[in-house]
């Protein structure tokens, strides 16, 4: 087993995304383009870009027609008679009373007949938003999930997946052209506080910001009703105890069992959408939460590190995740029962980091970017719920990330001696972003432009989402042009591969997937569900930066 590999953040095994750079490409959103993956591009294929309009609705307009009362004509005078004269009306006792039986008959089952129909018949076009919660506190044998005292450690798979150096074209400094963003009045909507733009990341995930968040950034009930279905899996199968297992079951379930990373990315999904344990003790999700946090922060130790069990790879990847997960408990919430169990575990980050300014496998030793991601994101988790988080753990991320940057910045690689991967570039892009890179910089703008050339396409063993997950964060963050190509595929990609029926109804399938074996279907599923949350999950980066002037 090669030591120098990446691996998936659940403890398995994990390299990059096989794709080399592709040369630029039009993007034409109005014109599907037939699907051809990451690997094809290995071969010198041009990259696919399923640009598939998403979320239109088709108007059904109804024409009805205005009947003109009638005008009895006009009767000529006679005489002897009453110009106004008018035959007697007949009564409804005489009707009755003359009606045949069948009459009655008749009329009683037409009225059967009409009301049935307006019940059953649905006006064509209409989109209906089904939530079915059939979560119970008790829960059947196999719909427990399952703790196993197993451990189980994953062989890397090599790491071949570089870029094309040929492809890799060096990006000089230039003005870009502008083109129609997103207005920044989205903001307009949030109560004044006193706190800084980075502490109100989270308030998206509150109701009423859901929605206008869903509507500016392109969310339709499909990608919410897919996020839905998705929890309602989830949910199924939370352990007895509150916690969740990567090789539960369910099927295709992960090779290796790390309780607590599962735990942490269910959680994630859940908290993405707004749940927590303070939320409504009737909505069957917000039990959910609660039982969870219940037992999994009796898994923290005194030095505040998650990890617990699983191969010794997957220590530092459990805590970082779990970590991502109390900060954000504790920004979500404000309840000073999570801040300590936090900031102990941001404290642990701090602690454990690497000389060469990231983190690896082990504490203190090496650094790798897949790691080093989690951290960052713990890190900016951290922030956003104002925890204490020291500016030279900062300084020293971004020295790491020099070191692992390819063509100024534009790409980067999973380590210094190693070539520039997709999945990097995008995990790379994203840590720029949340440590300070300005939204223009020409060298976020065209990593951007290189995700947007490779966009999410459902074919197998062609699939990724790990890159998936971060390419969706940076292109929303970036907004504008990226975000509405990126965005036009992930919407229509996802919801239409979510498995529809049986035992499995509201997961995604693993198989095919780069990582899928390793990680199995409960990673790719929660994966999937942070991406169709990102409408709202945070607010996007550079529209913080509006609330300086406010």
């Amino acid at each position: 087993m090669s030591s120098s590999e990446p691996r998936l953040p659940v403890g398995a095994g994990h390299a990059e995304v096989r794709a080399p750079l592709a040369p630029p490409l039009d993007i034409k959103p109005a014109t599907p383009v037939p699907a051809a993956g990451l690997l094809a591009d290995a071969a010198g294929l041009q990259p696919n870009h399923p640009n598939s309009p998403a979320g239109a609705t088709i108007a059904n307009t109804l024409r009805t027609t205005a009947l003109s009362p009638g005008v009895p004509p006009a009767v000529p005078s006679q005489p002897g008679r009453a110009r106004d004269a008018l035959p007697p009306l007949v009564s409804f006792s005489e009707v009755v009373a003359d009606a045949p039986p069948w009459l009655f008959s008749a009329a009683l089952h037409m009225l059967a007949v009409i009301i049935l129909g307006l019940i059953f018949v649905v006006p064509d076009g209409t989109e209906v938003l089904l939530l079915r919660f059939d979560y119970t506190e008790n829960l059947g044998d196999d719909m427990t999930g399952v703790d196993l005292d197993v451990s189980l450690d994953v062989i890397d798979d090599p790491f071949d997946s570089a870029l094309d150096p040929e492809q890799m074209t060096v990006f000089e400094e230039a003005t870009l052209a502008e083109t129609a963003e997103i207005e920044p009045v989205l903001l307009d909507d949030l109560p004044t506080t006193k706190r800084a733009p980075i502490q109100i990341s989270l308030t998206g995930r509150e109701p009423g910001m859901q929605q206008k968040l869903l509507d500016a950034y392109g969310g339709t009930g499909a990608t919410q009703q897919a996020v839905m279905e998705g929890l309602r899996w989830l949910a199924r199968y939370q352990g007895k105890r509150g916690l969740w297992s990567l090789q539960g079951r369910y099927t295709n379930g992960s090779a290796a069992e790390n309780r607590e990373a599962a735990t942490g990315l269910a959680l994630l999904a859940f908290q993405g959408a707004g749940f927590t344990p303070q939320g409504n003790p009737a909505e069957p999700f917000d039990r959910v939460v609660s039982r969870a946090w219940a037992t999994l922060l009796t898994k923290q130790k005194e030095d505040g590190n998650f990890f617990q069990e699983g191969g010794g790879h997957a220590q530092l990847y459990t805590h970082a995740i779990c970590t991502i997960s109390v900060c954000e408990l504790y920004g979500m919430t404000r309840d000073s029962k999570y801040r300590n169990p936090a900031q102990r575990a941001i404290d642990y980050c701090v602690k454990v980091q690497s000389a060469e300014g990231g983190w690896r496998y082990f504490p203190g030793t090496g650094s790798d970017l897949s790691v080093t991601g989690w951290f960052v994101m713990a890190l900016q988790s951290a922030r956003m719920a104002g925890l204490d988080v020291p500016d030279s753990a900062l300084k020293r991320i971004n020295e790491f990330l020099d070191s692992v940057s390819r063509e100024s910045g534009v790409f980067y690689a999973y380590q210094p001696a190693k070539a520039a991967t997709a999945s990097m570039t995008a995990e790379g892009l994203l840590c720029r972003q949340y440590l300070g890179w300005e939204r223009s910089d020409f060298r976020l703008q065209n990593g951007g432009n290189y995700l947007i050339r490779n966009l999410p396409v459902w074919e197998n063993m062609e699939r990724d989402v790990y890159y998936w997950y971060y390419a969706t964060q940076v292109c929303h963050h970036l907004e504008g042009r990226h975000w509405r190509a990126w965005n036009d595929a992930m919407r229509v990609v996802l919801p239409a591969h979510q498995v529809q029926e049986g035992k499995e109804r509201g997961s995604w399938d693993p198989q095919g997937d780069q990582w899928g074996t390793e990680g199995g279907r409960l990673y790719v599923t929660c994966l999937s569900i942070f991406m169709l949350e990102v409408y709202y999950r945070h607010l996007p980066i550079y529209q913080l930066e509006n609330l300086n002037g406010r």
